[in-house]
């Protein structure tokens, strides 16, 4: 039935790396490589393992608790299958190979035939449900490793268990549960390890372990792994299998899903090997079989699942890689939209200067006599260029801002002298006429550490949006006040209010919330080029605000 692991390294027949993508009967695969001899060399194996297997199983006088061939086969077919008529071929010679293992050890001819016929029909499940449900062969993500390890390790040997469990209870009258349950425990666990790492084991892996030091590292995590192993199956009859758990999730940080993959297949092959031999933990408690069927449940539940912690943490890794280059990218497009609004902003300057002195000369009457109606003309001339060469201010300190090219001086600031001054710049605007202007400075010692010039414009900026869009309560409130240990400023209007939708979009650039065809002016930078400011002096900004109530934005400055 069951058969052993062979301890022979199999590197030419699973090294390639071939693209895991396949489906069954579709033709030729995509990005499959030229190894004619793959299925000659994997038959070769397979009959290798039959014979050690079974000679190994019949020295321990038990059944064999580990089928090396299946999990082999397995892995070699879905990373070298390139078509039907290669599936064909494959299958065949894999046939003859176990056949043939099966013959030289001594099995009569209608055992060969049964077990060959049980054998194929396993390997041939585990390849079409892994194509099926796991088509990417992807073990480095949770979902990947565990579909293969459900589809191909845990469903495909129930049918191949039950036949064979029946062939024998018909030719030999053996118990049915106990042969199906000692085939599906060997078969699954083959599978499960060693094609795992047969998949696990392409050249992207291998590379990681061309420097000395990766390499170097993995020697001795894998070395100390064995030593470890050895010892608790070996030489101890304590049940202390747990001891190499801290060990084998280091080596799933360390090393990811190969080295996991490898870890697994030397713990199985000591742990099976050593529990039928009659060494170990087990071999006290239990005995025949049974000392084997545990050693079988612990690999399968005790150390598996760390494949699915290696496996998280290579999504943990891909994703990380991917935020990183977004960043990059992120990165690189701000600069470019940087440089170009700084140019932007600087062809804009000169042109408009120009339009107003035109147009200031024009209105004043020095290029010739005008008339009321040219006046009117040129005064709407120069107040339009005017609002351009603000918008081209704008963008220069928005650009400059983002590159960094801002320079704060930060130093002790009167902050109620600051918001006094700004209120009576306020006071001047045509559109801040009708609405009371008053500053309440809450406490003495008001003095942050910032930058009085930008502080003043971010604090200006915030009282011209009061008054363009909260003006109608007729009021705005500046006010200073102590917080923690800083200092607090807030613009305070009693208009219609934002809602919380708007409030998270409010410090986007160029986003004036829908108010772009108002006849409120504006161009929808200069919160954010507020933002900036405050972030530069090591404050912070935001807003309070709800429909119908009004909206206050705050500014948190260290306090000096």
């Amino acid at each position: 039935m069951t058969m052993s692991r062979a301890l022979e390294p199999l590197e030419p027949v699973v090294g390639a790396d071939i693209p895991a993508r396949a489906r069954f009967g579709a033709g030729a695969r995509p990005g499959g490589v030229g190894q004619p001899m793959a299925p000659v060399f994997t038959a070769m194996a397979v009959l290798v393992l039959v014979v050690l297997s079974l000679t190994f199983a019949r020295s321990a006088g038990v059944v064999a608790a580990l089928w090396g061939a299946a999990g082999v086969a397995v892995a070699v077919w879905l990373r070298t299958s390139r078509g039907p008529l290669y599936d064909l071929s494959f299958g065949g010679l894999i046939a003859a190979g176990i056949a043939a293992g099966e013959l030289l050890v001594g099995n009569s001819t209608e055992l060969t035939v049964m077990f060959t016929v049980a054998n194929m029909l396993e390997i041939y499940l585990a390849v079409l449900l892994a194509r099926r449900f796991a088509p990417t062969l992807n073990l480095a993500s949770v979902q990947g490793a565990c579909r293969f390890l459900l589809a191909a390790a845990v469903v495909a040997p129930i049918p191949a268990a039950a036949f064979a469990a029946g062939m024998l209870w018909w030719m030999t009258g053996a118990d049915f549960l106990d042969s199906a349950q000692t085939w599906w425990f060997g078969h699954a666990l083959s599978i499960a390890v060693l094609s795992s790492f047969g998949l696990a084991l392409t050249k992207r892996e291998i590379a990681r372990y061309r420097a000395p030091a990766r390499a170097i590292e993995a020697a001795v995590l894998l070395g100390g792994l064995t030593v470890l192993c050895y010892t608790v199956f070996s030489q101890q009859p304590l049940p202390i299998g747990f001891v190499t758990m801290p060990l084998l999730l280091l080596i799933a940080v360390r090393l990811r899903m190969l080295g996991v993959t490898a870890a697994l297949v030397m713990i199985t092959l000591l742990a099976v090997g050593g529990s039928m031999r009659g060494y170990g933990p087990y071999a006290v408690a239990f005995e025949g079989p049974d000392r084997a069927l545990m050693a079988q449940l612990l690999v399968l539940f005790g150390y598996m699942p760390i494949m699915l912690v290696a496996a998280l943490l290579e999504e943990r890794d891909r994703f990380a890689d991917r935020a990183r280059l977004g960043q990059v990218r992120a990165e690189r497009a701000s600069e470019a939209k940087s440089r170009l609004l700084a140019n932007v902003a600087h062809e804009i300057k000169s042109p408009v200067g120009g339009v107003i002195g035109i147009g200031e000369l024009w209105k004043a009457g020095q290029l010739g006599p005008v008339s009321a109606t040219q006046v009117e003309m040129a005064d709407m001339l120069v107040k339009t260029a005017r609002q351009v060469e603000a918008l081209a201010h704008d963008l220069l300190d928005v650009a400059r801002a983002e590159s960094g090219a801002v320079k704060v001086e930060l130093r002790p600031t009167d902050v109620p002298g600051v918001l006094e001054d700004v209120r009576r710049a306020t006071a001047l605007r045509p559109d801040a006429l009708g609405i009371r202007l008053d500053v309440i400075s809450e406490g003495d010692g008001l003095v942050a550490l910032a930058d009085s010039q930008r502080l003043t414009q971010v604090i200006a900026n915030l009282a011209s949006n009061a008054v363009k869009y909260g003006g109608a309560g007729g009021v705005v409130v500046f006010r200073a006040s102590k917080v923690y240990d800083g200092v607090r400023i807030e613009v305070i209007d009693r208009g219609g209010g934002l809602s919380v939708e708007k409030q998270t979009q409010l410090f986007e650039p160029f986003n004036r919330l829908g108010l772009e065809r108002s006849t409120v002016e504006g161009h929808g930078i200069g919160l954010a080029l507020a933002k900036r400011l405050v972030e530069l002096q090591g404050g912070s900004i935001g807003v309070t605000s709800a429909p119908g109530e009004g909206a206050t934005f705050w500014v948190e400055l260290p306090a000096a």
